[in-house]
């Protein structure tokens, strides 16, 4: 039963076109094609990456945050209070005005107490500076080594320039040892984040991230087992020759370095529309859409690898508008770019700006209630 399962699912007209099939990846005469059981080397590969990182992150990227004068403002930590704990572990992080007056009650500290200590309690589930640093230091040495690694790869290939050449001779088309290494390297970094995606830095992003991820990781594996090889690595090509500078834009942000920071992310934010919304979609998705059609009837594993490749270019035109607002944000004052995907830190002001908001608007009654007496609120 399972046996034939496997049969049905693994036929040759699901994944190539008419006329071709698994037979002809079969190694012969010192050729070598890809085959899926190649792709468990990436597992190592990516738990070598976890170790590398924290090794790097230790000796490096420290180091080089108290050169470029990467500091953390010191932040008061909440008080213990179990029942505050309690709401803000298990109901909200932020709690309605209702909610606060109740919990004001139950603890017997006034609304601003409540207030403040839902403030410092989730400032202290705030990665600091320097962890986001470290982050986007690992990320940006990698993003730039990738790049480089596979412009050597590609530089030489006739597809590279003339990218109809993806299906010249489609699916015989030999591995070469670069092509090998550069694919395993490279999945082996995205299983990676996906294994330290609790311990990463959450954005407003993340689930958009983690869907990239996962979206890559199945492309690239996919692209490997059917010897898609020379499309795959034109696709990954593409992604890394923005990543580099979008982490390097990040770093120098959180080291205070406001004009270099803008010229770095201006930069980025060029290269990225060039490669992620100009020559992905009309060269390289126009290359495995529509000019495989003129070759070959359209057959399921097409569909499969193109709906990816939508999905990612979907996300593409999504962080293109969030790159685009903080340009538009950065430019006319000149001031530091912030990643619009980071949970930015409360300050100690925030909440007596609130209650001066709420008392300019709604005179002497707010939500509703009439204003506690802050005079006679406890301390800290």
């Amino acid at each position: 039963m399972l046996s034939r399962l496997s049969e049905m699912i693994w036929a040759d007209w699901i994944w190539f076109p008419e006329g071709h099939g698994w037979a002809d990846l079969t190694d012969h005469d010192d050729v070598v094609f890809p085959k899926p059981r190649d792709l468990w080397a990436t597992v190592p590969i990516a738990l070598c990456f976890l170790v590398i990182r924290q090794i790097f992150e230790r000796t490096v990227a420290i180091p080089l945050a108290s050169l470029l004068g990467v500091t953390d403002k010191q932040r008061v930590r909440a008080s213990p209070n179990p029942v505050l704990e309690s709401h803000f572990c298990s109901t909200s992080k932020h709690p309605t005005q209702s909610s606060i007056e109740s919990l004001s009650k139950q603890t017997g500290c006034s609304v601003r107490q409540v207030q403040r200590w839902f403030r410092r309690r989730r400032n202290q589930d705030r990665p600091s500076k320097l962890t986001k640093f470290r982050e986007a230091s690992w990320r940006f040495t990698f993003y730039l080594l990738a790049f480089f690694a596979g412009l050597a790869v590609l530089i030489d290939k006739p597809w590279l320039y003339d990218m109809k050449l993806m299906w010249e001779d489609f699916p015989k088309m030999p591995l070469l040892p670069s092509q090998y290494w550069y694919y395993m390297i490279e999945l082996g970094f995205y299983l990676a984040l996906v294994f330290s995606v609790a311990s990463d830095v959450k954005r407003k992003d993340f689930k958009e991230q983690i869907v990239h991820h996962i979206a890559t990781i199945v492309l690239i594996s996919f692209s490997w087992v059917v010897n898609y090889i020379r499309g795959g690595t034109l696709i990954m090509l593409v992604h890394d020759a923005s990543d580099y500078l979008m982490e390097s834009a990040k770093m120098f942000n959180y080291a205070g370095w406001r004009k270099t920071c803008n010229f770095i992310f201006t930069m980025f934010a060029a290269v990225f529309i060039v490669t992620r919304l100009v020559i992905l979609p009309f060269w390289i998705i126009y290359t495995t859409w529509v000019y495989p059609l003129t070759l070959y009837p359209p057959f399921f594993g097409f569909y499969f690898f193109n709906g990816l490749m939508i999905v990612l270019q979907i996300l593409h035109i999504f962080w293109a508008a969030l790159i685009l607002r903080m340009v538009i944000k950065f430019l006319p004052g000149n001031d530091i770019v912030e990643d619009e995907r980071s949970d930015k830190e409360e300050t100690e002001s925030e909440d007596e700006g609130e209650d001066q908001r709420g008392k300019s608007k709604n005179g002497h009654v707010q939500n509703g209630h009439t204003p506690l007496n802050n005079n006679h609120r406890k301390t800290d």
